[in-house]
């Protein structure tokens, strides 16, 4: 299994702007970011095949959040603008092997998890 390392998260006011990064230990088809808050289940937020080849969002964050990756495929972005208090929360970067399946969406099945870096959103 791949590790992956996020970083970047912070407290930034409404409004604001953050992005996350995260750097895995090997090239990977599909990667993504997902966000929890204690007592809510797990959120896709954004997904992104091998070379850009196609992207995915929630639709909470469409037009706002914009995911992207190197083209070594091993370095991960997400780039949150017009945050909202409602962002608020640990957010997890997210891979998943073209060997399970060349599906890469928010809903797809994600094998890999980092540890988390907390985005926390005032108003």
């Amino acid at each position: 299994q791949v590790q992956l390392v996020e970083s970047g998260g912070g407290s930034v006011q409404a409004g604001g702007s953050l992005r996350l990064s995260c750097v895995a230990s090997g090239p990977i088809w599909c990667m993504g970011w997902f966000r929890q808050t204690p007592g809510k289940e797990r959120e896709g937020v954004a997904a992104i095949a091998g070379a850009g080849s196609s992207t995915d969002y929630a639709d909470s964050v469409k037009g706002r959040f914009t995911i992207s990756r190197e083209s070594a495929g091993q370095t991960l972005y997400l780039e949150m603008n017009s945050l909202k208090s409602e962002d608020t929360a640990m957010y997890y970067c997210a891979a998943r092997s073209i060997r399970v399946g060349r599906d890469c969406s928010v809903v797809a099945d994600f094998s890999s998890w980092g540890q988390g870096t907390q985005v926390t959103v005032s108003s």
